[in-house]
């Protein structure tokens, strides 16, 4: 077996990626559950420690820092309590940003209510962002696209891609590489792209369900072609990474620890595999650590990032 290729720590440093895509704030409120309400048969949680961290395509830019590349994230935010949080924390983790304002916009707020270690609710705050706004960060990413050397699309299906196809083209034109993290039915528009990462779930969303290892095969490359993709990484939970190519399919096995949250595991492998593609790895070879840095990332609680030294120490 070939061993893997592990850039140096100096060379990731020098490597820029380019996120785009919806941005959300993670707000966390911990609390004891002692008693059921009398109200309705639900827990009662005495709020005791309130937590906000980068959620999304944001989550997605501080995984990237934190492995040691340099990030630019652009995205669309609102004219609000939660905008000014986030561009706090960001810029708390030294994360260049390239924001755009829509006075209308609801910045995206996921709260979720934490009792004995467990989530117990997940509200969402949420609206559209405008069109207008949208056309002004096409401009902004056609400025900032030759100053680095890979792109990433985090797609969460909030609005904020609407030019992703033209996005693509002119990435591609550019010679830069592409990811993806999908969302939807509608894979046409990521035609082109270098990588995408579908979960097993968004997959059978577009290609069916599949009753055999050579059916997934044969609709992933089916799905490919069609589009255009250079590889299609799965990410397939407890049974690890499937990547199919042009050389076909190769797989990695979950790596063994213990499960404690997946809230954000595929911000992490997505962002390991641009750091990895950014540095001037193939698919192929990105892939192993990828899946290794997911597996540290489930062991931890909450949207979590993994540092150089975990990956490769």
């Amino acid at each position: 077996m070939n061993r893997p290729v592990i850039p140096t720590q100096a060379a990731l440093a020098q490597c820029r990626v380019l996120v785009v895509g919806d941005v959300m704030l993670d707000r966390y409120w911990h609390g004891a559950v002692d008693r059921i309400s009398p109200e309705a048969p639900v827990p009662v949680v005495r709020v005791s420690r309130e937590e906000e961290r980068l959620g999304g395509a944001a989550n997605v830019a501080l995984n990237v820092k934190t492995l040691g590349a340099r990030v630019t994230l652009l995205t669309v935010v609102g004219r609000d309590e939660a905008a000014a949080r986030l561009r706090a924390l960001l810029e708390q983790q030294g994360i260049e940003t390239c924001l755009g304002e829509d006075a209308a916009l609801r910045t995206i707020v996921k709260l979720r209510v934490i009792g004995r270690s467990q989530q117990l609710l997940r509200i969402d705050f949420e609206n559209e962002p405008d069109h207008e706004v949208l056309t002004q960060a096409l401009d902004a990413f056609e400025r900032e696209l030759p100053h680095h050397d890979a792109v990433l699309f985090s797609d969460y299906g909030k609005g904020g891609l609407t030019h992703i196809v033209r996005m693509i083209e002119t990435a591609r034109a550019a010679g830069k590489p592409v990811l993806v993290d999908p969302k939807g039915s509608d894979y046409a528009r990521y035609a082109g792209a270098t990588v995408i990462t579908p979960n097993r779930g968004e997959l059978a969303q577009v290609v069916g369900a599949w009753n055999s290892e050579a059916q997934l095969a044969e609709r992933a490359q089916a799905l490919r072609a069609q589009l255009r993709v250079g590889s299609l990484l799965l990410t397939r939970s407890e049974d690890g990474m499937s990547l199919f190519d042009d050389r076909g399919a190769v797989h990695q096995p979950a790596q063994t620890r213990e499960v404690f949250d997946v809230t954000g595991a595929g911000d992490t492998v997505i962002a390991t595999m641009a750091v990895l593609l950014a540095a001037g790895l193939d698919a192929r070879d990105a892939m192993p650590h990828a899946n290794r840095a997911g597996g540290i990332v489930v062991g931890k609680f909450g949207t979590a990032s993994v540092s150089y030294a975990e990956l490769f120490g």
